[in-house]
């Protein structure tokens, strides 16, 4: 039996969302704004609620593309909150239209979001070394860095430990514990990117 990290349970989503996914080093702008939108949305809610939900935000949120997210007006929020395929918060969907526009302003002075994001950890995958869940922590010095430089850009719903799930998620740090087969797997992806 393959040996995974407990939180990942038994769902094919989920179980698919940590082999494939979770962890891997993401250094593409629209993949980083994506993901950084749906820790987000996440807030008070369960990961596998947004994950089954996805699908669905990138149809209505134009593919995640940032130029055009920032041009969303009144109107345009107004449907997305009538839309029962996504997570129909009004604070959350402002929020990802304010993260669009502050993301465009980010890739001007940075040239792209990866580079801003990932300067959080000096360019490289942390590697830790948990052996449980317990270890883990919810939120690092280089979370609240990134949620404090995120904030005061313009984003909202970026915590420093929404930011950590992020850093997680987008393989900033390897989170995987040890005993898991994912964790060797990406332990030295960050090289490649």
């Amino acid at each position: 039996m393959t040996s995974r990290c407990a939180w990942c349970g038994s769902d094919p989503l989920y179980v698919a969302y940590h082999d494939l996914e979770w962890g891997v080093p993401l250094h593409n702008n629209t993949g980083l704004f994506e993901l950084l939108t749906l820790e987000g949305a996440q807030a008070g809610l369960s990961w596998i609620t947004v994950l089954r939900k996805r699908a669905r935000y990138r149809q209505v949120f134009d593919g995640f593309d940032v130029a055009k997210i920032a041009r969303y007006r009144a109107a345009r929020v107004e449907k997305l909150l009538l839309d029962p395929g996504i997570i129909r918060n009004r604070a959350k969907v402002e929020g990802t239209v304010a993260g669009a526009r502050a993301c465009l302003e980010i890739m001007k002075e940075f040239g792209s979001f990866d580079r801003y994001l990932w300067q959080f950890t000096g360019g490289r995958t942390i590697q830790n070394q948990w052996k449980s869940l317990k270890e883990i922590p919810p939120e690092t010095a280089e979370s609240r860095a990134m949620s404090k430089g995120l904030r005061e850009r313009g984003f909202k719903f970026v915590g420093p430990t929404i930011c950590y799930a992020f850093m997680q998620a987008a393989g900033m740090v390897n989170d995987h514990t040890v005993d898991c087969f994912r964790y060797a797997e990406t332990a030295g992806l960050d090289r490649i990117g």
